[in-house]
């Protein structure tokens, strides 16, 4: 079982987020981290590489410190790594990115086919969640979206992949026979942290980068000058004002309670 992982390199959520005069994210302060979701994506992969027999990819499309993101990957235990790589991509939206992924995805397997795409159920820098079933839909892949528990059958003819999916009021179970697209939530798994060996092991694997002009992709489609959308306006998010300071001598929960009710807030 091949897996491709797609993963994306964003700024820490803990850091302070600003959007530039280009009406992009700031991405230049050094504090950028693999996506926290898409760990839980590289671990659903290395779980059914592990079980069922298999290589993982990781893949990323971004500026040269995008890197990081698959290096992590390979660090969690991911056999191979591919960086998307080309100033053009800038700017691109999800539509761009989606292409430029499914045709990184068409270059893999030229070395094998692929049976599973997976990614996490959204990336905390955008909060769209529509890369997965955009990607789905340029590789013609049936899609799993927002899988909390996965199960695979592989057989002599092919696997088949189970998923359950948590919704407000019900439990949807969905079900495809591979090539096909996986994104999973947080709740299904606890990503493994790299260890000692596995850091040392990610140390010789080597990256492969490719560019636009590799995908056969015009620069034109994608980046600022191909996406279908664009910010026209940002501001900084204001200070918070006319905060109450409760100090607890044991009557705290009294005070909060007449306070959430003289507000109206329950």
């Amino acid at each position: 079982m091949k897996i491709v992982v797609c993963v994306k390199h964003v700024p820490d959520i803990q850091s302070e987020r600003m959007i530039g005069d280009d009406g992009r994210v700031m991405r230049d302060g050094g504090d950028g981290t693999l996506n926290e979701l898409d760990e839980n994506a590289v671990e659903a992969a290395l779980v059914l590489a592990e079980t069922h027999g298999g290589a993982v990819v990781v893949l990323t499309a971004g500026p040269a410190d995008a890197v990081d993101a698959v290096r992590r990957g390979l660090q969690m235990g991911a056999d191979e790594a591919v960086h998307v790589l080309d100033d053009a991509l800038a700017g691109s939206d999800v539509f761009g990115t989606a292409a430029v992924l499914a045709a990184a995805i068409r270059v893999i397997e030229q070395e094998g086919p692929v049976d599973l795409v997976v990614t996490g159920m959204a990336a905390l820098d955008g909060l769209t969640s529509m890369l997965p079933a955009a990607l789905a839909a340029d590789l013609g892949l049936p899609q799993l979206t927002l899988a909390s528990s996965i199960e695979a059958e592989v057989g002599p003819n092919g696997a088949r992949v189970t998923v359950r999916r948590e919704l407000d009021h019900a439990t949807e179970v969905l079900s495809a026979a591979t090539p096909a697209l996986l994104s999973v939530t947080d709740q299904a798994n606890e990503p493994r942290y790299p260890n000692f060996k596995g850091i040392m092991a990610a140390r010789k694997k080597a990256v492969t980068t490719l560019t636009l002009a590799d995908l056969g992709i015009d620069p034109a489609t994608v980046g600022t000058s191909g996406s279908r959308t664009r910010v026209l306006s940002a501001t900084a998010r204001p200070a918070r004002e006319n905060r109450v300071l409760i100090i607890d001598n044991g009557d705290a929960g009294r005070i909060l309670a007449a306070y959430l009710v003289d507000n109206k807030l329950v």
